[in-house]
C-alpha cells in the first residue's frame, strides 16, 4: 500500500526562503505549496487543507496574526497545525501567535534551515505532540 504524501503549505513573502524552505521540505518528501501573501494562503488552504501550515506573520494583503483568526475560526481549518517562522521575535508577538493557537513559534534569525526543516519533518511525521520546547 503506497503512503500518502504530506502536504505542506509554506505562506511567506520572501521568495528567496520559500523557495529554500520548499526546497528541503521537498527533500524529506513533502508536498509543498507556497502562498506569498495572506489572502492567496486562505484561498489555497481552503481549496485543499494542508497538513501542516508554516506561516511568516509580516506578510501582505492579510497579516499573520488575521490569517491565523481566520482558520482558527473556520470549521474546516481550524485542526490544521500551525508553526509560525518569522523575525518578529517580541515576546508580545510569541505570546499572541500562541493563544491564537499556533503548534509551535521560530524566530527565523535565531533558528537555522537545517533545524527549522528538521523540527519541522519531526512534527508532520509523529504529530503535533512532537513539539520540543523552546
Amino acid at each position: 500500500m503506497e503512503e500518502i504524501q504530506k502536504n505542506i503549505l509554506i505562506v511567506e513573502d520572501d521568495p528567496f526562503f520559500s523557495m529554500i524552505l520548499k526546497g528541503r521540505m521537498e527533500k524529506q518528501g513533502f508536498a509543498v505549496r507556497q502562498a506569498f501573501d495572506g489572502e492567496q494562503a486562505l484561498t489555497m488552504a481552503r481549496e485543499q487543507a494542508p497538513d501542516l501550515i508554516i506561516l511568516d506573520l509580516i506578510i501582505p494583503k492579510l497579516s499573520g496574526f488575521e490569517f491565523l483568526e481566520t482558520i482558527f475560526s473556520d470549521p474546516q481549518l481550524n485542526r490544521v497545525p500551525v508553526v509560525v517562522a518569522s523575525n518578529l521575535g517580541q515576546e508580545s508577538d510569541i505570546e499572541k501567535a500562541k493563544q491564537l493557537g499556533v503548534l509551535d513559534y521560530y524566530v527565523k534569525v535565531r533558528t537555522s534551515v537545517d533545524d527549522l526543516v528538521k523540527i519541522l519533518t519531526n512534527i508532520i511525521n509523529q504529530g503535533p505532540q512532537a513539539v520540543s520546547p523552546q
